[in-house]
């Protein structure tokens, strides 16, 4: 019975772990691409916002500033077609110039304890060329 508590005590903070992607370059067709040690060394206020394979281009439609804030619609689930707008946290700004012009969020998913719903963070934003 005692075995049971300290395993109990492990897993159940794993449900606050979040769902992040692997890097997605596995067959490293990626390696050398001439904008992938910019998006490398990309981060924001959150830390680093891992690589270009992990964040995913925004259509224009997809985003907006309003009052020096940005929103930002994204999956509202990791396999899910459907978008849900999302306030973007100032710290999840990428404030250095954007090399690519192309809007781009990394969002990341948990999942909640209470009632097994998707939420979600924006860890890095990176607003395009024209904002």
């Amino acid at each position: 019975m005692l075995v049971g508590i300290p395993l109990i005590g492990f897993i159940a903070p794993m449900g606050l772990m979040p769902l992040t992607a692997l890097g997605r370059d596995l067959d490293g067709r990626y390696t050398n691409a001439p904008l992938k040690p910019w998006f490398d060394q990309l981060k924001s206020r959150n830390g680093s916002c891992c690589s270009n394979a992990d964040g995913f281009v925004v259509k224009d439609a997809d985003w907006e500033a309003k009052g020096g804030h940005y929103r930002v619609r994204v999956p509202e689930s990791p396999n899910s077609k459907a978008l849900v707008w999302i306030d973007v946290p100032d710290n999840s700004v990428v404030t250095e110039p954007n090399k690519t012009g192309r809007v781009m969020v990394w969002p990341i998913y948990f999942r909640s304890m209470e009632d097994d719903s998707d939420l979600i963070w924006i860890r890095c934003f990176l607003p395009g060329s024209m904002t």
